[in-house]
């Protein structure tokens, strides 16, 4: 199978405005992330709707396609990307832009996740530690999943689930393996295509999560675990974060 990299990038962000250009280490943050997976999928281009991410990507020697700035998702985005691309394509990986650490080893797992031939869509998930305070596990930012016994997803939830009745919620994290999701997704061209066209879910407005409108139209997501720590630069203290944790790798 032959796979495309879209890492859709916008420089309006309400938490950090021009985010991508942000510098870390060195580099702008968007620069991080293409160096990071361009060895990992066939291809990689940046999505973006912003002459001054097109500079910046075009500045360092990576492929960029502009986008419409009308876009509601990185979803959206990915297929116009994918469909000015054009190419023999099989499966388009949504690469999160703020994500400067993700490691081939969750690419891969999202990549064998289609070697399943019902899969639609591939996400990843991972494993919340016994050792976590239960207030990382109902923060709702970070959104939990539950999954079938062929690893795919049942129901994606700002909610802890599920409820373990009988249990002091103090003790839950020891007494069952949540699973926190990964934003990183793959899809099937075809697949990707038809998720464009949906209109938006009465679940998804509720949790805020686009996800769940793909489940409520009997899409098939696959579920690939990882037990990588990334770190998602949201803000400027994720910033600094993620500057103190390249100078770790860096200097070992």
């Amino acid at each position: 199978m032959k796979f495309l990299g879209i890492i859709p990038a916008r420089y309006a962000s309400t938490r950090f405005p021009a985010k991508p250009l942000a510098m870390l280490g060195g580099k702008p943050v968007i620069q991080r992330v293409y160096e990071q997976v361009a060895s990992m999928v066939d291809d990689v281009y940046v999505a973006t709707d912003d002459e001054r991410i097109e500079q910046a990507v075009c500045a360092f020697g990576g492929r960029v396609v502009m986008t419409s700035p009308l876009h509601k998702s990185g979803t959206d985005r990915c297929y116009e990307a994918a469909m000015k691309i054009g190419g023999d394509y099989d499966v388009v990986i949504n690469i999160q832009g703020d994500e400067p650490f993700i490691q081939a080893s969750q690419i891969d797992t999202l990549r064998q996740c289609f070697d399943d031939a019902a899969t639609d869509i591939a996400t990843l998930v991972k494993p919340f530690s016994p050792e976590d305070a239960i207030e990382t596990l109902e923060n709702p930012n970070s959104p939990k999943v539950v999954v079938d016994k062929n690893w795919n997803a049942l129901y994606f939830s700002r909610s802890v689930i599920p409820y373990l009745r009988g249990v002091e919620k103090s003790q839950w994290l020891k007494n069952h393996i949540f699973y926190k999701h990964i934003g990183l997704y793959a899809y099937r061209l075809d697949v990707l295509r038809q998720l464009t066209d949906l209109p938006q879910s009465s679940l998804e407005k509720a949790e805020s999560l686009e996800q769940l409108r793909w489940l409520e139209n009997e899409f098939t997501i696959k579920v690939g675990i990882t037990h990588i720590e990334t770190i998602g630069i949201d803000t400027p203290e994720d910033l600094d974060r993620a500057e103190q944790f390249l100078v770790k790798l860096t200097h070992g």
